[in-house]
C-alpha cells in the first residue's frame, strides 16, 4: 500500500479493502498497544518508587501468574464461541485475585500494616504458587496448549474496536491518576517515616496506588497478554534522561512506553515477511529490554 493509497483512504476516496484494513484492522491494533504500553510503563514506575527498589515492575505483585491462571482456566471450560470474551475477563479476575490475596497475606503478616517489604514477598510467594498451576493447566490442556503459549508471550492479533474500547477508559483513568500522586512518590523515595513527616498519609497512599496498579496492569495483561519488561526499562530509560522526579517522569515514561510498544508490535508483524505469521511481541521486548537493563547493570548506575 502506498502512502497516497493511505491517504485516500483516510479521507474515504480510496478502495474499500484499504479502508476496512487501515480502520478496521491496523487502528485498533495500534491503540491498543499504545494503552498496554502507557499502563505498564506507568505501572512500573509507580511500583519502582513504592517499593525503592530499580528491580520492581508491575507483575511484582502475582497479577502476571493470576491473570496466566484465568486464561488457562477459561480454555480449559471449552466455551466455544465466546471465548474471546470469556479469556479477558479470566484473565483480568484472575490478575486482581492474586493482587487481592498479596494484600490480605501482607495486611496479616503486618497486624493491620502493610509493609512493602512483606508485600513483596507475599508477591514472590503467590506468584510462584500460581505459575506452578499454570503449568499443571497447560500440562492437562491438550491441544489448547498452543494458544495458550502464544497468550502468555503476549500480542494483539486480536485487537479490535471493542477491546479498545473496553480498556481505554480504565487504563487512561488509572494512568491519570497516578500521575496526580507524583508528588507523594517523591516523598517515597525518602522512605515511609519521612514521607509521614512531610504529611502524607502513607498507608492510604498505598493501597490506593497498589490498587490503581493493579487495574490497569490487570485490564492490560488481559486483552494483550503477559508483554515483559516494559515497566521495568521503560522508567529506567526515561529516568536517565529527565531525572528522577515523577511530576516529569511519569507522563514521560506513559508517552515513551505507549510509542515502544507500538514499534515492538511493528518488528513482530514483519520480522517473519509477509507470510501471515508474527512473532509474539513479548519476544521483542524481551530481546530489546533484557541487552538494555543489562548495559543499565554493567554501568553500576545508581538508582
Amino acid at each position: 500500500m502506498s502512502f497516497r493509497d493511505f491517504f485516500d483512504a483516510l479521507l474515504g476516496t480510496g478502495q474499500s479493502d484499504y479502508m476496512g484494513i487501515i480502520i478496521d484492522v491496523r487502528f485498533p491494533r495500534i491503540l491498543l498497544a499504545a494503552l498496554v504500553g502507557c499502563a505498564l510503563a506507568v505501572s512500573g514506575c509507580t511500583m519502582q518508587a513504592l517499593f525503592r527498589n530499580p528491580l520492581a515492575d508491575p507483575y511484582l505483585l502475582g497479577i502476571s501468574s493470576g491473570a496466566a491462571v484465568g486464561a488457562s482456566a477459561s480454555m480449559l471450560l471449552h466455551l466455544n464461541g465466546i471465548e474471546t470474551y470469556i479469556l479477558p475477563l479470566f484473565a483480568f479476575l484472575g490478575g486482581a485475585g492474586a493482587v487481592f490475596a498479596v494484600y490480605l497475606i501482607a495486611k496479616g503478616a503486618g497486624r493491620g500494616r502493610i509493609k512493602t517489604e512483606t508485600l513483596l514477598l507475599s508477591g514472590i510467594a503467590v506468584g510462584s504458587l500460581l505459575g506452578a498451576l499454570t503449568s499443571l493447566m497447560m500440562y492437562v490442556s491438550g491441544m489448547q496448549f498452543r494458544s495458550l503459549f502464544f497468550w502468555l508471550l503476549g500480542g494483539f492479533s486480536g485487537a479490535g474496536w471493542d477491546t479498545v474500547a473496553v480498556a481505554c477508559l480504565p487504563i487512561l483513568a488509572g494512568v491519570v491518576l497516578l500521575i496526580l500522586f507524583a508528588r507523594d512518590m517523591n516523598a517515597f523515595l525518602l522512605g515511609e517515616e519521612p514521607a509521614m513527616h512531610l504529611g502524607i498519609d502513607v498507608e492510604t497512599v498505598k493501597k490506593v496506588l497498589v490498587c490503581l496498579v493493579a487495574l490497569i496492569t490487570g485490564v492490560a495483561v488481559a486483552f494483550s497478554g503477559i508483554i515483559g519488561f516494559v515497566g521495568l526499562v521503560i522508567p529506567h530509560a526515561v529516568r536517565l534522561m529527565l531525572g528522577p522526579d515523577h511530576r516529569t517522569l511519569l507522563p514521560a515514561s506513559c508517552l515513551v512506553g505507549g510509542s515502544f510498544l507500538i514499534w515492538a508490535d511493528v518488528v513482530a508483524r514483519s520480522a517473519l515477511g509477509s507470510g501471515g505469521t508474527e512473532v509474539p511481541v513479548g519476544i521483542v521486548t524481551a530481546l530489546c529490554g533484557a541487552p538494555f537493563f543489562l548495559y543499565l547493570l554493567a554501568r553500576g548506575r545508581k538508582w
